[in-house]
């Protein structure tokens, strides 16, 4: 699976480090080695970590979830062991080991989790899922109401969120020069470089345009594809899904703003790269794997035009 930019820089540190030491053992099967301990405070049942998290399985090819991926943390909340189905050795029991700070390596005993929880053995893995992990931020529940700790991750993400919109720009220039691109600019900031220049008239609103595409992010993540072969390749295969051409109706037809604007620029045959910024995009929500204020890269390419009504030459609202 290709790894993105950032997972490898962010990743490779824990793995060097993993590398040259032994893993504890502890309880529950639970394997562990403390790569960083910045000699802050541990997390206590009621606290909440934001952290940098990688997962893995034993498996080749196995990643199952980045945070560097989004380039947002995860809020991790830590239970009271007293919880049912909770157990020494499990997920949550992990998080306790961590401050502020500190990064580690975690292998969760999935023979351990299945005679604990009574459930059949997840079929991803064989034995271990391996967490690599790095807590930005430790909020230490104390004293403080509910309401009060869980104002403090509001506004920490709200601070978060800010960072991906001011960051945007400077990750599609990243982007442009890792790949030495050379795109036209439009004004409402959609770029795109054509790299196959196809023939005949370009779409107009109310044509219907047949595309295959493949959408990532600047890290290099693929989120989605009407290509099987790839999607097989990146663990993104969904067998109830028909991978075909996708056909949509330019001004009619639901599609990003980004898209509708895009495909008015290309010819039949074109093969482009469009650069998507997220007000053109998903905007400040984001979607999916899709993060707040995320900038799209799209691989596509124009099938076939299918000319719309003559009449018809308005976008319905």
């Amino acid at each position: 699976m290709k790894k993105s930019i950032l997972f490898l820089s962010a990743a490779v540190t824990l793995l060097a480090t993993a590398a040259c030491q032994n893993f504890k053992k502890g309880e529950g099967g639970l394997e562990y080695n403390i790569v960083k301990d910045a000699g802050a405070e541990k997390a206590q049942s009621g606290d909440l970590l934001s952290v940098d998290m990688i997962v893995t399985t034993d498996r080749k090819d196995s990643l199952l979830q980045s945070t560097y991926d989004i380039g947002l943390p995860q809020i991790v909340n830590i239970a009271p062991d007293s919880i049912p189905g909770l157990y020494a050795g499990d997920y949550n029991s992990m998080f306790k080991f961590l401050g502020e700070g500190d990064s580690a390596i975690f292998k969760l005993n999935l023979d351990t989790m299945a005679a604990r929880m009574g459930q059949p053995k997840p079929e991803f893995a064989d034995k271990f899922v391996t967490f690599k992990i790095k807590v930005r931020k430790h909020f230490k529940k104390g004293s403080l109401t509910d309401s009060a700790l869980y104002a403090q991750i509001d506004e920490y993400f709200k601070s978060e969120v800010d960072g991906l919109k001011n960051g945007e720009e400077g990750k599609l220039a990243s982007y442009i020069s890792t790949n030495k691109l050379d795109p036209k600019k439009t004004e409402s900031g959609l770029q795109y470089a054509v790299n196959e220049e196809g023939k005949g008239n370009k779409p107009v609103i109310g044509d219907t345009v047949v595309v295959n595409y493949t959408g990532k992010l600047v890290g290099g993540k693929i989120f989605d594809t009407n290509n099987a072969e790839l999607a097989k390749k990146e663990n993104k295969f969904n067998p109830m899904r028909q991978y075909e051409p996708l056909r949509f109706r330019i001004g009619h037809d639901p599609v990003i703003q980004g898209w509708t604007e895009a495909f008015q620029l290309l010819t039949k045959g074109s093969k482009a790269t469009l650069l998507i910024p997220s007000h053109l995009g998903y905007g400040e929500r984001g979607g999916g794997e899709i993060p707040p204020y995320a900038p799209l890269v799209f691989d596509v390419e124009l099938v076939d035009v299918i000319a719309g009504p003559k009449a018809d030459t308005t976008a319905v609202n």
